[in-house]
């Protein structure tokens, strides 16, 4: 049996990266996807090309720092579909770079609004579906708020995700007894549109091949190859899905081996 056969998961945050490919791997493995992402032309991109006929799939613009547009998104799973069996929370700010000394904290306070508020906003508005039978709620944090990467600074972003995971910890206590589990990914660097934008503007900036690049970034690696959009959304699946019924309040890093703890 597919890992989320007639499960219905909500996924925040679907662009044309990991929350495409977390949208992806839920359709694939039996479930039915809640879209919702700021973008009305991803969710529609995303929709079609996944479940053209429409059956596994429903989406509405959400922002997640807009507390009634987060119980939208959940309302219209129950109403599509009938249940919530898990939330994906892919939806971040990360493009923010910076660190204290040049802090600008009026812009902290909206990544933090967004990667550690929102997060909970959503993840608060799909509880009364998540209660009726008991789920999973998947964060998607990041290995830098654990160990700081040496390319970029990106200390807002790197606390908030911090944030998020030690708030973890405490959802985990508290949603246990309803049988919510509640975990976190951690991706390192990973191939996806992103990085594929760093690797080329380091590239174009240096003077030197995106291979060179590329080859920096898998030279830290345990494996030889970068992680992929697709690898962690496996992970989130995985941890969304029955396979992972005993397991909550843990982080599990998804890097090709860059660091191990």
């Amino acid at each position: 049996m597919s890992l989320l056969q007639g499960k219905t998961v909500v996924v925040s945050g679907v662009g044309a990266g990991l929350g495409h490919q977390v949208a992806a791997a839920v359709v694939r493995d039996g479930g039915n996807a809640v879209l919702g992402a700021r973008t009305e032309e991803y969710l529609a991109r995303t929709a079609a090309a996944l479940d053209p006929d429409g059956a596994h799939t429903a989406h509405r613009t959400t922002d997640i720092t807009d507390e009634a547009q987060c119980e939208g998104l959940a309302a219209l799973a129950l109403e599509r579909f009938g249940r919530i069996d898990a939330v994906v929370h892919v939806a971040a700010w990360d493009s923010h770079f910076g660190g204290l000394q040049d802090a600008d904290f009026a812009t902290w306070h909206s990544v933090i609004d967004v990667n550690l508020l929102g997060t909970l906003r959503m993840t608060r508005a799909c509880l009364p579906g998540l209660k009726k039978g008991g789920g999973s709620v998947v964060f998607v944090g990041t290995q830098s708020s654990v160990a700081a990467p040496s390319q970029v600074r990106q200390a807002a972003y790197a606390a908030s995700k911090g944030a998020l995971t030690s708030a973890m910890y405490s959802l985990a206590r508290e949603l246990g007894p309803y049988r919510i589990r509640v975990n976190t990914v951690l991706p390192g660097w990973m191939w996806g549109p992103p990085v594929q934008a760093y690797v080329r503007f380091t590239a174009h900036t240096e003077g030197v091949p995106e291979a060179e690049v590329t080859r920096r970034l898998t030279d830290r690696m345990a494996l030889p190859e970068l992680a992929t959009d697709g690898d962690v959304a496996d992970a989130a699946v995985f941890l969304a899905s029955d396979r992972a019924r005993a397991i909550t309040g843990q982080s599990l890093l998804v890097n090709a081996g860059e660091l191990m703890r």
